[in-house]
């Protein structure tokens, strides 16, 4: 029997090759990825964030602790999260548990941010109802005058989470949307590999 060229590779690598062809294209944000998760009602909510991590323990994304999302991921770890790149007709599902990155792992990326970010973490009261926006932006001079003259240090409610993944699928666009759909999922320390019908 012929070797599939996909489910034969290493997921994690795989993703990450779709990941650099998607970027070739030209296309904006290929890092973007839609977020899902479900509040205690197990109703579900999505939204798009930015991929800022990815190594053999899963995905990294950072984000208000006391926001909407990371509320529910600490009352029920389970995400998803979903690329897909127009460009190149291809998506990645990704199923699996969320637990918080290291203070001293988001300390490191916190530092990479732009200043204006920065501040921003601290005058953003994340998913909480606003006034307006002009109260926004007092919060925002009220933390750049506070910060004048010197480094913006990462905010205790301010942190990431690492999505260690059960569950990857790689969805390959086909002529008459006959598409080709690789599963990988976890086993021990490794991946049981199958194919399901598009």
């Amino acid at each position: 029997m012929e070797t599939d060229p996909i489910l034969s590779r290493d997921p994690f690598e795989l993703f990450e090759e779709l990941l650099h062809e998607a970027a070739a294209t030209g296309m904006d944000n290929p890092e973007a990825m839609v977020v899902s998760t479900v509040d205690g009602e197990g109703r579900p909510s999505s939204r798009v964030l930015l991929l800022k991590g990815l190594d053999r323990g899963g995905f990294v994304f950072f984000t208000n602790l006391e926001s909407r999302k990371a509320l529910e991921l600490d009352g029920h770890p389970d995400v998803c999260l979903n690329f897909y790149w127009r460009e190149t007709e291809k998506q990645v599902r990704i199923e699996g548990l969320a637990e918080k990155v290291s203070d001293g792992e988001a300390d490191a990326y916190f530092a990479t941010r732009p200043r204006g970010s920065q501040i921003g973490a601290w005058a953003s009261q994340q998913s909480r109802r606003l006034k307006d926006r002009d109260e926004l932006l007092a919060a925002v001079a009220h933390e750049e005058q506070r910060f004048a003259g010197r480094d913006v240090p990462r905010p205790p409610h301010w942190g990431g989470y690492r999505v260690s993944p059960r569950r990857i699928e790689v969805w390959i666009s086909g002529e008459f949307r006959l598409h080709d759909r690789s599963v990988f999922e976890r086993e021990g320390d490794g991946w049981r590999r199958f194919k399901v019908y598009p």
